[in-house]
């Protein structure tokens, strides 16, 4: 192999950038430059408040942005380094207490070499089209209803501060998502990964069933309320496994691909500490029984029950969130048809919260042995809501008392899910409650949101309890 002497391979490379410098062109295809620089603004700067105001004005339909000399200032709170955002940077107002927060799509990678989580930078709006990409409102260039990546010479339009603030996560509940809070970066505290996850010893987005996304159920410690963790299938932190614990978790909260839901986002695993112990609730679990009870404790079909609210002698219909109640309905979607049954759904409530009890008269396991429960449920599209079915054997029957009481899931009994088709109608099996000794309450508690997304209907019918 020939070889070149030092001397002479150092001329010819000084030669050659020389020579690579004079032929480049000033135009707008120039790599950025890469120096941060302490600039002057050629333009009048506009705030992200002001650019959501402008679009809810035009009724929130995508208009291009034409002004040559307005830029829209921020805080970058996305980082693509370790490959959970993709060609896009998100922006919020003010590194702390921020109020709105905007996504800018470009087709570039690697800018987390060039724009620093809590780094403010201005973007030249000029060409620019705004609009909503997946249910959260995003810069970029028009794709039919959708807002695609702007191409990669936009990103001359970004001028980097030297100000680089540190950014303090909002501290904000899952009950309190709203579309006022999309684009921000927020913090849940006293949150852990559903124990169900845990047992499956699941990585974030590593599994055989994740495509594109792994979508992973965060709960709170402290109210009832769920949210999603979403992660990219592409991510460096793909296939660690969900921490065990609770704490806390840092990320932008956004809306999932088919805009059905929120969802958070984290830039790498710096983002969450969960080390402390878990807050799973309270159980009961005697089991699946062998066979039902031959002989009748309860048993509620609701057909003697007449629509509307349901008013059945001995039970408790309760709203304990939101204007909606368990409600007596006469099915005529399911296959095969419930006939009578109640009904709990958030659908066009406008409450910010819906929690619904309805729960049976007190049974005293002390009487006899070997009792079973079973019941039927379906769904129509369940979305985000959950139906828990409850065992209390400390509540008072006073409602004013029901968060005071301890409640215990019965976690061998089957909840129809959201995967179920809708008009199925899918048997709860036959519940063991042998274990349970002194009188207890059996409570279906649904828990859901207008607001979150969490507008499912569950259906419920076919309630006995027995023994043998």
């Amino acid at each position: 192999m020939k070889t070149i002497p030092f001397t002479k391979f150092l001329f010819l490379s000084l030669f050659l950038a020389g020579f690579a410098t004079s032929c480049v062109q000033d135009d707008d295809y120039d790599v950025p430059n890469t120096d941060v620089k302490d600039i002057e603004i050629p333009g009048t700067i506009v705030s992200i408040e002001s650019v959501l105001g402008e679009f809810a004005q035009n009724d929130n339909e995508q208009f291009t942005f034409s002004e040559t000399n307005q830029y829209l200032e921020g805080y970058v709170i996305s980082s693509d380094e370790a490959g959970n955002f993709f060609r896009e940077i998100i922006l919020q107002n003010k590194p702390e207490n921020p109020t709105a927060g905007i996504k800018v799509a470009l087709f570039v990678n690697s800018l987390f070499t060039r724009y620093q989580v809590g780094q403010k930078i201005y973007v030249g709006l000029d060409g620019f089209t705004i609009g909503v990409s997946n249910g959260v409102v995003t810069l970029g260039v028009p794709d039919g209803n959708f807002i695609d990546e702007a191409p990669a010479q936009f990103e001359k339009q970004i001028i980097r501060s030297t100000e680089i603030a540190e950014i303090v996560p909002l501290p904000i509940s899952i009950n309190q998502f709203s579309d006022a809070y999309e684009n921000l970066f927020i913090q849940l505290d006293n949150v852990q990964f559903s124990k169900a996850q845990i047992d499956a010893n699941l990585s974030f987005a590593s599994e055989s069933e994740d495509s594109f996304d792994g979508e992973r159920i965060l709960e709170s410690c402290t109210a009832d309320a769920t949210t999603t963790l979403s992660t990219s299938t592409f991510a460096d932190f793909k296939g660690l496994k969900l921490p065990k614990g609770s704490g806390t978790l840092n990320g932008v909260l956004s809306r999932d691909y088919r805009d059905e839901k929120y969802v958070i986002a984290i830039n790498s695993p710096a983002d969450y500490n969960m080390n402390a112990e878990r807050c799973d609730p309270l159980t009961y679990d005697c089991g699946i029984a062998a066979t039902q009870g031959s002989q009748n404790i309860l048993n509620e079909d609701f057909e003697a029950q007449a629509n509307g609210l349901a008013n059945i002698s001995g039970w408790v219909n309760y709203a304990e969130a939101g204007s909606r109640s368990w409600e007596v309905f006469t099915d005529s979607e399911n296959v095969p048809s419930m006939g009578k049954a109640v009904r709990m759904q958030a659908f066009n409530s406008g409450d910010q919260s819906n929690i619904a009890w309805l729960i049976t008269p007190q049974i005293d396991f002390d009487t006899q042995d070997n009792e079973t429960l079973m019941f039927d449920t379906s769904n129509s599209f369940s979305d985000d809501s959950n139906l828990r079915v409850m065992l209390s054997t400390n509540w008072d029957g006073d409602v004013n008392t029901i968060n005071d009481a301890d409640w215990g899931e019965l976690s061998a009994a089957t909840v129809v899910d959201d995967g179920e088709f809708y008009k199925n109608v899918v048997s709860s099996g036959v519940v063991d409650l042998s274990c349970i000794e002194g009188k207890a309450y059996i409570a279906f508690k649904y828990i859901g949101s207008t607001q979150q997304a969490q507008d499912g209907t569950y259906e419920l019918n076919n309630i006995t309890v027995d023994f043998e």
